[in-house]
């Protein structure tokens, strides 16, 4: 399995961006994709799962909720997240990661990682 991330760079506060991710080697529509976010200094951070793979549906964490949208092509095998209004705080290198068995909002749920793409917003 290989997760490629791609769409990050620099945007000044209020900006928009739209973050890709590109699997292979995995069964896409089976897999719950996550995208989670990791600051320097900082823990890695969950920001949105996707487990429509399993029946169920999307989950944002509090501080993207509104403004970061998740979604994704089962044909192209890519997950995206777009994401709006944002603010310094977003400031991060953001990970896609997949998982067969349901995902969550802990990166240990996920087995699969992508390399990271980093995203830095100016104020």
């Amino acid at each position: 399995v290989q997760l490629q991330a791609s769409g990050g760079g620099l945007v000044q506060a209020g900006g928009s961006l739209r973050l890709s991710c590109a699997a292979s080697g995995l069964t896409f529509s089976r897999y719950a994709m996550g995208w989670f976010r990791q600051a320097p200094g900082k823990e890695r951070e969950f920001v949105v799962g996707d487990v429509s793979a399993s029946g169920g549906s999307t989950y944002y964490a509090g501080s993207v909720k509104g403004r970061f949208t998740i979604s994704r092509d089962n044909a192209k095998n890519t997950v995206y997240l777009q994401m709006n209004n944002l603010k310094p705080e977003d400031t991060a290198v953001y990970y896609c990661a997949a998982d067969q068995s349901g995902g969550g909002s802990k990166w240990y749920e996920y087995a699969y990682w992508g390399q990271g793409t980093p995203v830095t917003v100016s104020s």
